[in-house]
């Protein structure tokens, strides 16, 4: 197991953060404070939004391989996903998240303890390209389809959409809402694509590489991602909730 410290993959979920703040702050104002942002609505801020999520989950599944704890980690950030869920349910039924982004981080950190043993055997680059085909190719299942857009799709049997086990490995019934959704099927495949990553650097010897770049504020956020997580949305609200009401 590799003992340094790579700079690289800190300061890419210090951006990350950053830019989830940002998100998070014109999403308060829209959704909760009523702002008139079109852009905010547009496929230009969908697409944002992706790449940030995009970002910590290909981060977590290259990062899983220097995890030595997997177990209390993974439970760690669960408990944390559902400290958001209640909190969120209890307070802004309306927006409340089930099963979001720290939910898929916490499952996927689990599920590489027994999966682990089974995909370091596999070749890297075919099997990074296999794992990220098959998120591409299941995007969009809690919509209730396989396909990359409107090329080709197949429609999936209604009655894998039942409940909330359902909608957490991504099939939601049709009642089901969350303003924070990344299920394990799809997501679970881009986490193994980031895995996938992690080796293929190990395999070509390109590991160190990633100590090359140093942007120490940003590696800091990025070293302790998980409590700013946390904090940012009260504080969000708070910073908005005050301004608005001095405006």
């Amino acid at each position: 197991m590799e003992k340094t410290r790579y700079t690289l993959p800190d300061a890419l979920r210090g951006v990350a953060i950053l830019e989830m703040i940002i998100y998070h702050a014109l999403w308060d104002m829209v959704f909760i404070f009523d702002c008139d942002l079109e852009w905010f609505n547009t496929y230009g801020a969908y697409i944002w939004q992706q790449s940030i999520c995009c970002t910590f989950i290909l981060l977590s599944g290259f990062c899983v391989n220097f995890s030595r704890r997997k177990l209390k980690r993974s439970l760690i950030v669960l408990i944390c996903s559902l400290i958001i869920s209640i909190v969120t349910i209890i307070f802004f039924p309306y927006a409340a998240v089930k099963f979001g982004v720290l939910c898929l981080i916490g499952s996927g950190m689990l599920l590489m303890i027994p999966l682990d043993r089974l995909l370091k055997k596999a070749e890297p680059i075919t099997a990074a390209v296999i794992f990220f085909c098959i998120f591409i190719f299941m995007k969009n299942i809690y919509n209730g389809f396989l396909g990359i857009g409107n090329i080709w799709t197949i429609e999936m049997p209604d009655m894998l959409y039942r409940n909330m086990i359902t909608a957490y490995l991504g099939f939601p019934p049709d009642d089901f809402s969350s303003s924070d959704y990344f299920p394990v099927i799809p997501w679970m495949f881009l986490y193994i694509t980031g895995y996938f990553i992690y080796r293929i650097l190990k395999k070509y010897g390109l590991l160190h590489s990633l100590s090359k770049i140093s942007l120490h504020p940003v590696e800091w956020i990025g070293r302790h991602s998980l409590i700013i997580y946390m904090l940012h949305q009260p504080i969000i609200y708070g910073v908005l909730w005050a301004i608005f009401q001095i405006v």
